[in-house]
């Protein structure tokens, strides 16, 4: 019962009388009703909370698929480490693979061209039509692709050998999500390999970078740039997986100039390109920002290269 000033409140009086008056049963069903709309009250809010948080994650996505049509440019320089990834995972022929986060599918026809049989998905229609023809200039036109989420891959359960990503899970702004779906389709002591960047190496600090200037990510997200840190990764993977394995690798992007390497970034790269766009009316604070990103490549640029530290990532499902 709640005073004020050693006084009820007309409405508390009612409540005080009907319950003094009334028998035991009574009370205790009243009681019951109050605890029970109550009860509705907090699941209706949390209802409420849930759809608001869920629309955040939709909306969130519906920028990334946006923002990634123009990475076609890339796919020159991850070819390498897509062979390193599909050795590294130790895809044999007649694996069933699927390659989450496909891109322009290099790593996909990589593994297909090792004997796999191999699914790919991504998030951006543009992509994937770029995968197909890189596909069928390569003559791997078995592969299948399809248009989905990494957070809700539409297989079922213990269907693929091997799950490979390459720097494109990392994307998905729940790793709990992703990493459980992904030992989902995964069989029994089946294997997942992929490749993230190192947090403190040149594109960890860059995606950073990216994230300072760029609006917040939903609630309960996390950045791509925690994937680099080898005791991140073997806490997400947890009891899902069985001790993973490490190793590294370097991408070299050819550069004439640093101006050159930002320009490429600027252009090829989704969030990049994003950041530039929002400040194409603030001159001055979009010539900061260059100065900033050219002072953070500076240090991996040498021999006309930009010098991009990659890590490799290997387990066993449990």
């Amino acid at each position: 019962m709640i005073a004020t000033s050693g006084k009820l409140w007309p409405q508390q009086k009612g409540i005080h009388l009907a319950m003094s008056q009334s028998k035991p049963t009574l009370r205790i069903t009243t009681l019951l009703k109050l605890t029970s709309k109550i009860f509705i009250f907090c699941k209706c809010c949390f209802n409420f909370g849930n759809q608001m948080t869920q629309d955040a994650f939709t909306e969130f996505k519906l920028r990334q698929k946006e923002m990634w049509t123009s990475y076609e440019r890339t796919a020159t320089f991850t070819t390498v480490p897509a062979s390193d990834l599909v050795e590294f995972s130790g895809i044999k022929s007649g694996d069933l693979v699927l390659d989450v986060g496909t891109g322009t599918g290099v790593a996909a026809i990589t593994a297909a061209r090792a004997g796999a049989k191999v699914t790919a998905l991504d998030l951006t229609p543009e992509l994937l039509e770029l995968a197909r023809k890189n596909a069928s200039i390569a003559s791997t036109n078995e592969i299948t692709w399809i248009e989905g989420d990494a957070e809700r891959l539409p297989f079922e359960d213990a269907s693929f050998d091997v799950v490979i990503s390459q720097f494109g899970h990392m994307f998905a702004p729940r790793p709990n999500v992703v990493i459980s779906e992904m030992r989902r389709v995964l069989k029994p002591h089946g294997r997942i390999a992929f490749s993230t960047w190192p947090a403190e190496h040149f594109t960890g600090q860059m995606f950073n970078f990216v994230g300072r200037n760029s609006p917040p990510a939903p609630l309960g997200s996390s950045p791509p740039s925690e994937w680099g840190t080898p005791s991140v990764i073997t806490e997400r993977l947890g009891h899902k997986f069985g001790q993973p394995f490490f190793a590294r690798k370097m991408m070299q992007v050819p550069a004439l100039s640093l101006s050159h390497f930002r320009s490429y970034m600027e252009n090829a790269i989704g969030p990049m390109r994003k950041v530039i766009e929002s400040l194409a009316d603030y001159p001055d604070k979009l010539k900061e920002l260059r100065q900033e990103f050219d002072a953070l490549v500076e240090p991996y640029y040498y021999g006309n290269q930009v010098h991009q530290e990659y890590i490799l990532t290997r387990a066993t499902a449990i």
